[in-house]
């Protein structure tokens, strides 16, 4: 029997792993919006987030966090990360001890520079905690189009009891060890997917796209294992896999902002036409501070900061990279 599972939050990627688990045994799925929960109870749909596709009749939504608690054997946390310590601290009351919760947010806290495990250690200090992270992009894990990610946890035996609990048909989960990598890994790669998608947007052409997307990587590996991660899991599904998923993919929100920005809009215009959070917004200075404190350079997210705080343009930034020196490739 698979256990009862609780998704906290209601987007595209919370609606989408709470499809996957209600195919295979009871799950709640917790949303804000009433428009929300009554449109998946009634016509299992959530057209707000994650438009043009059925969800399972077994999936029930609520908006009482009580409610769908209390059953729960498994929580998972869908919730952007600059709302999560929030959302986090309604949920606390009703979580019982022991039971693991699993953040699939890629971010870091603002104000804490905190990873979300360390929020759910701070919050829920006697539950087993992990992360679930790779490149899974939501509308094609729905279309049932083959995908993989990567579950951490310190406990060996939570990991591989999450496994079973997501593993399934094309969607394939691997175990893992290595929490602070693999979180750290999809938080970083948010701010060099808004620079690659500048490069399209600006029309720069496919050299300097995967000239981004190299030397991005081997920026966010060396802040990653500066913080603590280990240096292969940046080049896994968590790392590696995740960054190019969301650096080339026309279904990547960090890659249509960096687009739209590219094309000369303004960042709150491209944000006001949004109903889902791009992460890379609010990572780059929060990444820039994590560097500083390790001592860490971060050319590529320095140059999007600056775009993203209205100091620089598209064209500014990438002219910037390329006047800094080359320096070895294997730093």
């Amino acid at each position: 029997m698979r256990p009862n599972v609780t998704v906290i939050g209601a987007g595209s990627w919370g609606t989408t792993l709470a499809s996957l688990c209600a195919r295979r045994g009871p799950t709640l799925i917790w949303a804000r919006e009433d428009e929300v929960v009554a449109e998946i109870n009634a016509h299992h749909s959530n057209s707000v987030y994650l438009k043009g596709f059925e969800l399972p009749a077994e999936l029930r939504a609520t908006r009482s966090m009580q409610e769908a608690l209390q059953p729960a054997e498994v929580v998972v946390m869908a919730v952007p990360s600059p709302w999560f310590r929030s959302v986090l601290e309604q949920a606390a009351p009703f979580v019982r001890p022991s039971l693991p919760v699993l953040s699939v947010a890629k971010g870091f806290e603002p104000e804490s520079l905190l990873r979300m495990t360390e929020v759910i250690a701070q919050l829920l200090p006697a539950n087993p905690r992990a992360v679930l992270s790779g490149p899974n992009l939501a509308r094609e894990v729905m279309a049932g189009y083959a995908a993989g990610a990567v579950v951490a946890c310190r406990d060996a035996d939570v990991a591989k009891r999450l496994q079973g609990v997501f593993d399934g048909g094309l969607y394939r989960v691997y175990t893992g060890h290595d929490v602070v990598g693999v979180e750290v890994a999809a938080a970083l790669k948010n701010p060099i997917a808004i620079a690659a998608g500048m490069a399209d947007g600006l029309g720069v052409g496919d050299n300097t796209r995967a000239l981004v997307i190299c030397r991005g990587l081997a920026e966010l590996t060396r802040l990653g294992v500066a913080m603590g991660g280990e240096e292969r899991t940046f080049a896994g599904l968590a790392g590696l896999g995740d960054l190019l998923a969301t650096c080339i993919s026309k279904l990547s929100r960090n890659r249509y902002v960096g687009e739209q920005l590219g094309k000369g809009r303004k960042l709150d215009d491209i944000i006001g036409e949004m109903r889902m959070v791009a992460e890379g917004i609010h990572n780059c200075s929060v990444v820039l501070e994590l560097a500083a404190r390790h001592g860490v350079e971060m050319p590529i997210t320095r140059e999007i900061e600056r775009v993203v705080r209205g100091e620089s343009t598209a064209v500014e930034a990438f002219r910037g990279l390329v006047q800094d020196p080359a320096g070895s490739e294997t730093l």
